[in-house]
């Protein structure tokens, strides 16, 4: 199962294997504060096309079209993000952004749950 939560909420057990899937490590984190399992920064979205999406709604669908497309260039980093899934059973997904509904986490779970289903 995968979880998205925003990396400044606090850690639960339901978590599983906590992992941050932003580029950047985020503004004010402590490392323990955050309780990041595994920094996979490479599954984030490159630099340019983080700051063109620049979290602007309307922007959504054509930023995950292109996260997709960069996704779909790295079947290493995704295949390890499917076998910490089967490892520890849930995997949260953590991001910095304000944006509950339009990031890179929500996509990235998005992306990944269409790979399982084929």
């Amino acid at each position: 199962m995968i979880k998205v939560k925003r990396v400044y909420e606090p850690r639960s057990p339901e978590d599983g294997c906590r992992v941050l899937v932003d580029r950047l490590w985020p503004r004010g984190m402590g490392k323990n504060r955050a309780a990041v399992d595994v920094w996979l920064k490479e599954v984030a979205p490159s630099s340019s096309l983080r700051k063109w999406f620049g979290h602007k709604p309307e922007r959504w669908q054509e930023f995950k079209r292109r996260f997709f497309a960069e996704l779909s260039r790295k079947p290493d980093v995704v295949r390890k993000l499917l076998e910490l899934e089967e490892k520890h059973g849930t995997v949260t997904f953590l991001y910095s952004a304000k944006d509950t509904v339009h990031n890179n986490a929500t996509a990235l779970k998005e992306f990944i749950e269409q790979m399982k289903m084929g």
